[in-house]
């Protein structure tokens, strides 16, 4: 135990560290890999991606997540033996990575991982009862670090709770210690299965810094797709939403819930936003008979409405605003179209701009977050 404490010692002294952070969202798509280079702490933090890729999960994989993500009522047996299975799985998938890029194990400080989340429950969402927030996720850092050989990091998102929040969205610290800047309002948007942005004053202060979630990002585009086109899992360039209309009595019934009603900032998951949802609105909508373009079309511009309704209830002004998206939802034309026309105010861009992969951003920000955990200060 003390040579554990001793190397934690080290690392954490060290001038560089190399941390491999870790993203598996819930749109299962695949892990995400960033390697990173991370000095300093705090607003001094520096951070170079020096490896990325994107390994994707085979469709037994995501067959197996299913069986448990986003259901109240579960094989209690499947969760408890698939949560070191995944995590076993992603070491695999880490171990054969590192050797693709010629990087040794030996030489990797940390991995920061995010686990895959099953249930996301945040008090708010429930009927009033005696527990808080909660949240779950699975891919046991204990089997990650022993199959790789690696120290680990894991459990971000209970930490979180554990401290007073909702467990998400995260990106929040390492956006500000990253891309805040004194003078221009920035809003760092991703779009993921759920979309989050977080916004940065101009003035640079903390105080001011929040992030919150905005509703559906690409969930329940995903969900639809995989439910009308076989073997598709997502709408690749828009492609089926641009043969669609905007059905506008669908559109309206999918923004009937309290949760656009409810005071920023906020979170919520695929537990809310999911086909039954799609459904319900369908039916008290009458349009249920639709077409899976005019749906595909409608999900779209709902996913654009409610992110653009968030963002100016939070925004001080559209003068001198900066939005800088991540996410797979950047690489969704008509999604980004609808947001640059209800946000003409704003300038739009990925984080690419910033010299950060907008792909890579959600990895790169749990390699802060470990490094944080590690060599931070106590006085931020």
């Amino acid at each position: 135990m003390k040579h554990n404490v001793i190397k934690l010692h080290t690392i954490a002294n060290k001038p560089e560290r190399i941390i491999l952070g870790l993203m598996s969202g819930t749109s299962l798509d695949g892990l995400d890999m960033a390697l990173c280079s991370v000095s300093g702490s705090g607003l001094q933090t520096k951070i170079k991606l020096l490896q990325f890729e994107t390994c994707a999960y085979s469709n037994n994989f995501k067959a197996e997540i299913k069986n448990v993500f986003s259901k109240r009522h579960i094989d209690f047996e499947k969760l408890c033996l698939l949560n070191p299975w995944v995590a076993l799985h992603h070491a695999e998938i880490i171990n054969k990575t590192l050797a693709k890029w010629g990087v040794s194990k030996n030489s990797v400080d940390l991995i920061a991982s995010h686990g895959q989340t099953v249930f996301h429950s945040p008090a708010v969402l429930r009927q009033k009862d005696n527990y808080g927030n909660a949240t779950l996720q699975i891919g046991d850092g204990d089997h990650l670090a022993v199959a790789t050989g690696i120290t680990v990091i894991s459990d971000f998102r209970q930490k979180h709770i554990a401290a007073g929040g909702e467990g998400a969205p995260l990106a929040c610290y390492g956006d500000y210690l990253l891309f805040s800047k004194d003078g221009e309002n920035r809003i760092l948007l991703n779009i993921g299965g759920i979309a989050n942005f977080t916004f940065l004053p101009a003035n640079a202060g903390n105080t001011e810094v929040f992030s919150s979630d905005t509703g559906p990002g690409n969930t329940l585009m995903d969900a639809f797709m995989q439910l009308s086109f076989q073997g598709k899992y997502f709408d690749e360039d828009a492609a089926v939403a641009k043969r669609g209309s905007i059905q506008h009595n669908l559109l309206n019934a999918l923004k009937q819930h309290d949760f656009f009603n409810r005071p920023l900032p906020k979170t919520t998951g695929p537990e809310l936003f999911n086909l039954e949802y799609l459904n319900h609105a369908k039916q008290n909508s009458g349009t249920s008979n639709i077409s899976a373009e005019d749906t595909m079309a409608t999900l779209n511009k709902f996913t654009a409405d409610t992110i653009a309704e968030a963002i100016l209830k939070s925004a001080p002004s559209q003068s001198n605003s900066n939005i800088f998206m991540s996410g797979g939802g950047v690489h969704n034309p008509l999604l980004v179209q609808h947001l640059q026309e209800l946000l003409p105010g704003f300038n739009f861009s990925s984080t690419a701009s910033l010299e950060i992969n907008p792909d890579a951003k959600e990895a790169i920000l749990f390699a802060l977050l470990a490094n944080e955990c590690l060599s931070g200060a106590d006085d931020y």
